[in-house]
C-alpha cells in the first residue's frame, strides 16, 4: 500500500537515467513522492499480469498494448515516449572493438573472452536470436554470462565479462563502462518505449501528469543525452 498521494511507477531499465533525473523535479512540483521500481520489460509484463498493482507502467509499446488487452492498463492511455537501439559496451579505458559491420561484429563476439546479456530483457532476448542468425550461438553461449535482468554494464564494470550487449540507454546509465558502438544497421533493433495508466488506480491524474512531464522538451534533452531518441511531438 502506498502512502496517500504517492505515485507508484513500474518502469523499464531503458528509461532509468531519464526517470532518475526528471522524477525528483516532478515530485517537487507536485508535493508528493513517486516510488519507481525498475525491471526488464518482460518481467514487468509478468509482474503486472500476475496482479502487482501500480499507477503507471513504462515499458515497450508492445507490452503496454498487451497489458491493455489483459485489462491491466487503461485503453487509450498509452503515450509513446522514446526509442532506443542496442549497443555493445566494454570496461572504461579498454580497447574498443570493431562492431561497425556484421562481419566485424561477428568476429568481435568470437574473439571476446566472455559476453554478457540478459535472459528476460528485450535486448537479451533479441541478442540470443542474433547469434543464432550469425551461426555462432553455441560458441557464444559457451562463454556467456547471462543474468535474469538488470544492467549488463554493471557485470562488465565488475570485470565479470569482456563485452556486454544491451539497450544503449542502459549502457550509458552505468559508470565504469563505455559504449563500443551500436549493433550494425543490418542487425539493429529499435525499440519504442511507452507509458500507460494502470487500471484501477486512484492516481490517474498524477500518472497522466507524469507522462506529460516525460514528454516535455526538457525531458527530450535528457533522453538524447542518455542514448534515447525522444518521440517527436507536434
Amino acid at each position: 500500500m502506498t502512502a496517500d498521494g504517492e505515485l507508484k511507477v513500474l518502469a523499464t531499465n531503458a528509461l532509468r537515467a531519464v526517470i532518475l533525473e526528471r522524477v525528483p523535479q516532478f515530485d517537487l512540483a507536485r508535493g508528493h513522492p513517486t516510488s519507481v521500481s525498475f525491471d526488464s520489460t518482460n518481467r514487468l509484463l509478468s509482474r503486472v499480469s500476475d496482479g502487482e498493482t501500480a499507477d503507471l507502467v513504462i515499458a515497450t509499446d508492445a507490452a503496454i498494448d498487451e497489458l491493455v488487452t489483459r485489462g491491466r492498463v487503461v485503453a487509450g492511455s498509452r503515450v509513446d515516449l522514446a526509442s532506443a537501439g542496442i549497443g555493445v559496451c566494454v570496461l572504461a579505458g579498454a580497447r574498443r572493438p570493431d562492431v561497425g559491420s556484421v562481419a566485424a561484429f561477428r568476429r568481435t563476439l568470437l574473439d571476446a573472452k566472455s559476453v554478457a546479456y540478459t535472459l528476460t530483457g528485450q535486448s537479451g532476448v533479441y541478442f540470443a536470436s542474433v547469434i543464432e542468425r550469425l551461426g555462432i550461438a553455441a560458441e557464444i553461449k559457451a562463454k556467456a554470462t547471462v543474468i535474469a535482468g538488470g544492467l549488463i554494464g554493471e557485470v562488465v564494470a565488475r570485470g565479470e565479462a569482456e563485452l556486454g550487449v544491451q539497450q544503449i540507454s542502459e549502457i550509458l546509465a552505468v559508470p565504469g563502462v563505455e559504449l563500443a558502438g551500436p549493433l550494425p544497421p543490418e542487425l539493429q533493433l529499435m525499440t519504442l518505449f511507452s507509458a500507460g495508466v494502470c487500471a484501477g488506480t486512484r492516481q490517474a491524474e498524477a500518472a497522466q501528469a507524469l507522462i506529460r512531464f516525460l514528454a516535455t522538451p526538457d525531458a527530450a534533452r535528457v533522453m538524447r543525452a542518455t542514448g534515447l531518441q525522444p518521440v517527436a511531438r507536434e
